[in-house]
């Protein structure tokens, strides 16, 4: 998943994954189905998603896959895959495109030729195909087959010919290879024959290169798809050879140029980066404040600084990128903190940037489309308040603050509650509260319940004390509240994990008639705790992303 949003639109189907357990009370086993979600969603069939997680995919990781492969759910099989690639549920997609490449090596052939068939709507851009073709070969010495078929061929074909051409135009000129693999490459041993004549042209350009292109153009009639696909190239072949900064700033703002269609000398010009703003995903521009900042592209008072922070608090532009607060708030922390990784480059942050930022974080909340459960944020602060989520530049408090905050603004019915060994205790979050205030507040609720968060003495102090997070839900239980989700978040590194944290979710399923799940995030990373359950509703997060949330929400949906 591009890490940077969280699809904000409800799938249209939520049929349950779950399965009654033969000893009834509303307890699911974790069926091949659900392993399959878990891995399409997070890369893993296990019960713990890791934001530092990213390791390589293979064969030994899709136990269930491969067992639902055997008993002849390739269709189902594939309807997920196919799910989580395009409504945007997956953390990342190289799981989807590894589990596609494992279903196209499958011995059965409707298996194999639905694989096929699906490739245009999972690799929907070149570095996904790239990708397809390396698991593919990953795979060959594995399954002990070839890969360039007649069915792969005709599935690249069909992938080049079915493409707009203005698109694939670009497409080819933005992302050339990767993976070991270029489309010359895939073009080359695909045998693709042209469906059309604009794809004809893209195709001798990859493969011959641009002069042979104008040789075969020149003085002939061209159909108007050719002589845009025509015009293109030539831009981009003639932005390739400049090195006159004002040519360069004119053909990107004539022919909406991208930054990876330039030459790494053009991107030391400052107005090429200005050029560049203008039409940048807002995703890459917070992502990149601080370079811009560092590069003296955006300057305190000048005519950039201004527009970008008109672009960043634009509610049509934030609508437009679907863009999630936390996202905003993590590429916020990030940039203040003034240096990159390493320390290289430094930056002063604009305090103009910051204050469009922080407006921006609120306004995007928008966004975010409610899942219209029941859910209780459970916020345990008893480790050091100033620590650091793992892979970020945010506190975990601040983060705790701003997880519960955003499940009150946008989920009706939400209880968010500071947690003790004793009690839980509601926690307010008011329409009007910055995301400062409920930090602060969080904090000194926290020592206002016995607790001195001041560093690693306090840290310490705690080393031999866990928390239970069975209280959550023993608290929703004897106020009668029916909740769908837990949510327990964390900095303590010690968890207490019993067998009595099943039976507090049973007990609690059986009195309120709620399917209720239980999502444990230690923010820190540390002490792990992973329940050795068979129960499908329990499921831990290591360190906090965006991607977090989408296994949150996925998981309220019953779709892992």
């Amino acid at each position: 998943m591009d890490t940077s949003s969280v699809s904000m639109e409800l799938s249209g189907s939520t049929t349950s994954n779950h399965t009654l357990n033969s000893t009834g009370g509303g307890s699911w086993e974790i069926s091949d189905k659900a392993k399959l979600c878990r891995f399409l969603c997070y890369g893993s069939e296990g019960a713990l998603y890791s934001t530092r997680e990213n390791g390589h995919i293979s064969v030994e990781k899709t136990g269930a896959l491969q067992s639902m492969l055997q008993e002849k759910q390739g269709t189902e099989v594939l309807e997920e895959i196919k799910r989580f690639a395009q409504d945007g549920q997956a953390v990342r997609l190289e799981p989807s495109i590894f589990a596609l490449a494992l279903c196209s090596q499958n011995p059965d052939v409707n298996t194999k030729q639905a694989a096929f068939k699906a490739l245009k709507d999972v690799c929907r851009e070149p570095a996904h195909l790239f990708s397809f073709i390396k698991y593919k070969k990953e795979l060959k010495e594995h399954m002990k087959c070839g890969i360039w078929g007649r069915a792969l061929r005709r599935a690249l074909s069909d992938w080049y010919n079915e493409q707009d051409a203005m698109s694939l135009a670009a497409a080819v000129t933005k992302c050339k290879q990767r993976e070991g693999w270029s489309h010359q490459d895939l073009l080359r041993l695909s045998h693709t024959k042209p469906a059309r004549d604009a794809i004809a042209l893209i195709s001798k350009y990859v493969t011959k290169g641009w002069k042979e292109v104008q040789v075969a153009h020149e003085n002939k009639e061209n159909a108007e798809e050719v002589i845009r696909v025509l015009s293109y190239l030539e831009v981009v072949e003639k932005v390739k050879h400049s090195r006159d900064e004002t040519e360069v700033v004119t053909l990107i703002e004539e022919h909406k140029l991208e930054r990876e269609q330039l030459l790494t000398e053009h991107l030391k010009f400052k107005q090429v980066w200005s050029a560049l703003l203008k039409e940048m995903p807002l995703h890459s521009v917070v992502k990149m404040l601080g370079r811009l900042t560092s590069g003296k592209v955006l300057e305190p008072g000048s005519s950039e600084t201004q527009f970008l922070c008109d672009r960043i608090q634009s509610e049509t532009a934030l609508k437009q990128a679907k863009i999630h607060p936390f996202s905003i708030l993590l590429a916020t922390e990030n940039y203040k903190k003034g240096h990159g990784y390493q320390g290289k480059p430094k930056w002063e942050a604009d305090r103009n940037i910051l204050k469009a930022m922080d407006s921006a974080f609120y306004k995007s909340f928008m966004n975010v489309e409610p899942v219209g459960k029941c859910f209780v944020v459970a916020v345990d602060m008893s480790g050091s308040p100033s620590s650091i989520v793992p892979g970020t530049s945010i506190s975990t408090a601040a983060a705790a603050a701003a997880i519960a905050m955003i499940f009150a603004r946008t989920e009706a019915d939400t209880h968010v509650l500071v947690y003790s060994e004793e009690a839980m205790v509601p926690f307010s979050i008011s329409a009007d509260m910055t995301l400062k205030e409920a930090t602060d507040e969080l904090v000194k609720s926290t020592r206002e319940r016995g607790a001195q968060p001041s560093g690693s003495a306090f840290m310490l102090q705690f080393q031999s004390e866990s928390r239970d997070c069975t209280v959550p839900i023993q608290w929703a239980t004897e106020n009668r509240k029916a909740v769908d989700v837990f949510v327990t978040l964390s900095n303590n590194p010690l968890w207490t994990l019993t067998a009595s944290l099943v039976e507090s979710l049973k007990k609690h399923r059986e009195t309120s008639g709620a399917n209720s799940k239980l999502v444990m995030c230690n923010l820190t990373n540390i002490g792990i705790a992973i329940p050795d359950t068979e129960d499908r509703g329990l499921l831990t997060i290591s360190g906090f992303d965006l991607g977090a949330f989408s296994v949150i929400r996925n998981l309220a949906q019953d779709l892992i």
